[in-house]
């Protein structure tokens, strides 16, 4: 890359990153779309940090490299990150969003501050999903009000898969869950029954992935999205979730319960491009030690 600023006017709609690409051929890519998010881009005179903005022709474009400052770490694993969405490993022990009445931090805390020291505006970020505050894995939040709405309009026919340990030994391969789920606001808890009034209907896909003695390591896929729907549908199967005394599960696990969002494929909500994402199980998932019970 050059050492001073260069000006370069687009010729013909693209966008931003494809554009660069013909500025700077010898370049690749990845370089290409860092130097773009660390502000080293200029579109008409703003600093332009997403690399799939479009541009147009009579834009002009510039670039100056002593613009680029190193960011501030991220508070989790980053396994994308665009003008448009930002996608992340949650760890378990932290709540997706601060509710009404809870006190600390959350995973949408910690990434607003995050992305509040790596900018001199205001950045806006908005919750898509949630996962519960015991659940790890993956976490996508929205960059803006209507890609959040976009990517809540379409969430239907996104894919999200899981991995539980669960207590006791599954007999079968793979099977199906379906019930209709009602809210405790009381105790805080789901509860899974018949169809009735307030009740949403909950379908799991599930199969067996490795029996370990006295415990079955399973996958699950969710065909509907419902608060504890896992975690209730295990429980329905006479199969709770390690750790999860909330629903059933021996006490001998206070606090982490094995439970982790591993996969998720979405349709980008500006390009289109379909998009897979994919989390390891956290370190210690398949060990059982009362003595090293935590989040981490």
């Amino acid at each position: 890359m050059p050492s001073h600023a260069e000006k370069y006017n687009v010729t013909a709609s693209t966008t931003l990153l494809e554009f660069l690409a013909t500025c700077y051929p010898q370049s690749s890519k990845s370089g290409i779309k860092k130097m773009i998010i660390h502000g080293s881009i200029s579109v008409n005179r703003k600093v332009e940090r997403n690399p799939a903005e479009k541009v147009k022709k009579g834009d002009e474009i510039s670039y100056q490299r002593n613009t680029m400052v190193a960011r501030p770490r991220a508070p989790f694993r980053l396994l994308f990150e665009d003008g448009h969405i930002i996608v992340i490993e949650k760890p378990a022990g932290l709540l997706t969003y601060g509710e009404r009445g809870t006190t600390g931090t959350s995973a949408y805390k910690e990434m607003k501050d995050y992305l509040a020291s790596c900018s001199t505006g205001r950045p806006e970020l908005f919750v898509v999903h949630r996962l519960d505050r015991e659940v790890s894995g993956i976490l996508m939040f929205a960059r803006s009000e209507e890609i959040q709405e976009k990517l809540k309009d379409n969430w239907k026919e996104f894919t999200k898969k899981y991995q539980a340990l669960v207590e006791g030994v599954i007999e079968e391969e793979e099977g199906e869950i379906t019930s209709w789920l009602s809210d405790d606001r009381a105790g805080f808890k789901v509860y899974s029954g018949r169809e009735r009034e307030g009740a949403r209907y909950a379908e799991t896909k599930w199969k067996v992935l490795k029996v370990l003695e006295d415990y079955t390591l399973v996958e699950l896929q969710l065909v509907t999205g419902r608060k504890n729907q896992i975690r209730v549908h295990l429980s329905d199967m006479g199969h709770p979730v390690v750790g999860d005394r909330k629903y059933g599960a021996d006490a001998t696990f206070k606090r982490r319960i094995r439970l982790h969002g591993f996969y998720l494929r979405i349709r980008h909500p500006q390009t289109n491009e379909w998009l897979e994402f994919r989390s390891e199980l956290p370190r210690g998932f398949l060990v059982l030690n009362p003595k090293h019970e935590n989040y981490k």
